[in-house]
């Protein structure tokens, strides 16, 4: 176990809905929580307007009020850390074949290479290349998560973030657990948010990205869903929002920051589980990842 503090407790966590080119109208979300009497706080909303903040936080971490410094974090990231091995292995770049230590940054550092236009004329080409209805080649933990296949490029552009946020996660030395042995006081994991709005709401569409497309309907899926954070409905961890920051999440109709929450509850339900690695499997792919939280229904 990579943890050097004496408890979990003193980790920072942090919930961040990741944007491969933030502006102010689509920023990196970050939501900011502590344990505090087994109850996850969440006190602080951060928006980074350019990948830079994002890049200042994984390098430094949160300042938290009253610490001299930087905290230890542990933070759950809505982005793909990592590509299907079937997709690697077949196009046989960097880490096909390969599960040992390096394996993942070397093909981190071999996809930044690559344009964006570089990336859609690949993937297009794998895509057009298969039948329909085995178009895109999945991770291991995509199905169980019901996410988009890290090579997707549109719709969410999914590609696109694994192109922006990966190199900078290897850059900062972070350690994620299976892929890269980084600094233990400053730990990220990969997370989805939309799994876990939908053991809450099903399909029911809580956000749009455009506001003009905000409904009575969705304010009050955004407002069931912080319910059910409030009450512990979700990996039985009880939520609180401080009252200014919960109308903040309400009223927000792209409900970025809603997002970072969620990844919050699960950067608290990892953090219970530091000796457990994280309650992530034990084996992992270093080129796929895995998506905290989520159960493995297969070996891997």
């Amino acid at each position: 176990m990579p943890l050097l503090l004496e408890s979990i407790d003193e980790y920072t966590l942090l919930g961040i809905d990741f944007s491969s080119s933030p502006t102010k109208a689509k920023p990196v979300a970050v939501a900011q929580g502590q344990w505090v009497e087994g109850v996850l706080k969440v006190g602080e909303l951060h928006s980074f307007t350019h990948l830079e903040g994002f890049e200042t936080l994984l390098q430094h971490g949160p300042t938290v009020a009253g610490e001299a410094g930087p905290a230890p974090y542990l933070a759950v990231i809505d982005m793909p850390f990592g590509l299907s091995r079937e997709l690697v292995d077949k196009l046989n770049w960097p880490g096909a074949q390969r599960t040992d230590k390096r394996a993942w940054g070397d093909l981190i550092d071999f996809y930044a290479s690559l344009g964006r236009d570089d990336i859609r004329s690949i993937f297009k080409a794998w895509c057009d290349a298969r039948p329909a209805g085995q178009k895109f080649a999945h991770r291991a933990c995509d199905k169980p998560a019901g996410s988009s296949p890290s090579m997707k490029w549109v719709n969410p552009p999914v590609a696109y973030m694994l192109h922006a946020g990966a190199p900078l996660l290897k850059k900062a030395g972070v350690f994620i657990p299976g892929m890269q042995a980084g600094d233990p006081q400053r730990i990220a994991l990969e997370g989805y948010p939309g799994y876990w709005a939908r053991q809450v709401l099903g399909r029911q569409s809580y956000k749009s990205d455009d506001p003009k497309k905000d409904t009575p309907d969705r304010r009050m899926a955004r407002s069931e869903l912080l319910c059910a954070l409030e009450e512990g409905m979700l990996l039985g961890i009880r939520v609180q929002v401080r009252p200014y920051l919960r109308a903040r999440l309400l009223e927000d109709a792209k409900a970025d920051h809603l997002d970072a929450v969620l990844c919050c509850l699960v950067a608290a339900w990892c953090a219970k589980r530091a000796d457990q690695q994280f309650g992530l499997p034990q084996r992992i792919d270093p080129v796929e990842g895995w998506i905290a939280g989520i159960p493995a229904t297969r070996p891997v």
